[in-house]
C-alpha cells in the first residue's frame, strides 16, 4: 500500500525562520531599551545630587550635612534627632567639623554621625529629595537602578578619604565627589560616554572595581569587564 508522505515546504519554512528573527530581534531590541533606561536613570543620580547641594546651599547658605544651624534652618522637632558635631572631621585639616564648608566624610560612610551620612536628612527635610529622613531605616541610604548604594563627600587630596585617582596618581578633581556602586561595566561604558569624555580612567568620571578601597587608580577603560561590578565617581 502506498503511504503520501508530506514535509514543510520551502516557503513553509522561509516564514517560521521570519518569524524567529523577527522574535529574537524583538527581544534583543527590548533589551536594548532597558539598558538604555537604566543607563539614564543612573545618569540622573549624578545630574540631581548637586541639584540638592547647591539648592540647599541656596536656600540657607550652608551645606547639608555641615550646616551648623540645622535645628534652626529645618525645626526645632527634625533638627532634635541631628547630630551636627561629628567626632572627625576626614577631609578637612582642623574640628570643629561642622559649619566649616566641607562635606566631612567618605561618600559611603555608614556612622550616622558623619556628615557624608546626613546630608540625606537634611536635604530630604529641606524637601529637596525624596527618602525616608530617620537615619535608623533601612532605607535610608539612597540606591541607584543597579540596587548599589549612592554617596557624596567634598572632594580631598587626602589618600586616606580621596575615593578614587587616575593614572598619574591625581586625585579625582572637583569641590565635590559623588559616587554610586554595583554598576556592571557595559554600564558603566555608556556613562562613560554619555557624561564625560568616555574613558573610564580620565576625566571627571572614573571608575574602579566595586569594593576597591580609598585612592585606588582608576580602571583603564580597555580594561572593563561588562559583567563585573565597579563603582563610578563624578567630580563636580
Amino acid at each position: 500500500m502506498k503511504r503520501n508522505q508530506s514535509g514543510f515546504t520551502l516557503i513553509e519554512i522561509a516564514i517560521v525562520l521570519v518569524i524567529i528573527g523577527l522574535l529574537l530581534g524583538g527581544i534583543l531590541k527590548g533589551q536594548e531599551l532597558i539598558n538604555s533606561a537604566k543607563v539614564k536613570n543612573l545618569a540622573t543620580d549624578f545630574r540631581n545630587v548637586p541639584v540638592y547641594l547647591y539648592g540647599y546651599q541656596d536656600k540657607f547658605k550652608a551645606l547639608p550635612g555641615d550646616d551648623a544651624n540645622v535645628v534652626a534652618h529645618l525645626g526645632a522637632t527634625s533638627g532634635a534627632t541631628l547630630a551636627t558635631t561629628p567626632a572627625t572631621c576626614n577631609n578637612s585639616a582642623a574640628a570643629p567639623c561642622t559649619g566649616n564648608g566641607v562635606i566631612d566624610g567618605v561618600w559611603n560612610s555608614p556612622t550616622t554621625t558623619d556628615e557624608t551620612f546626613l546630608f540625606w536628612q537634611h536635604v530630604r527635610l529641606a524637601g529637596l529629595a525624596a527618602g525616608p529622613t530617620s537615619t535608623a531605616d533601612p532605607a535610608y541610604l539612597p540606591t541607584n537602578a543597579s540596587g548599589g548604594t549612592i554617596g557624596v563627600q567634598s572632594g580631598s587630596s587626602n589618600a586616606a578619604v580621596n575615593p578614587i585617582k587616575d593614572a598619574s596618581n591625581n586625585p579625582i578633581r572637583g569641590s565635590y565627589v559623588i559616587c554610586s556602586t554595583g554598576i556592571l561595566g557595559k554600564f558603566v561604558l555608556q556613562l562613560d560616554i554619555q557624561m564625560d569624555d568616555g574613558k573610564t580612567e580620565t576625566g571627571s568620571m572614573m571608575a574602579v572595581p566595586t569594593g576597591s578601597p580609598a585612592n585606588t587608580a582608576a580602571t583603564l577603560t580597555t580594561t572593563i569587564d561588562p559583567a563585573a561590578s565597579y563603582t563610578v565617581c563624578m567630580g563636580v
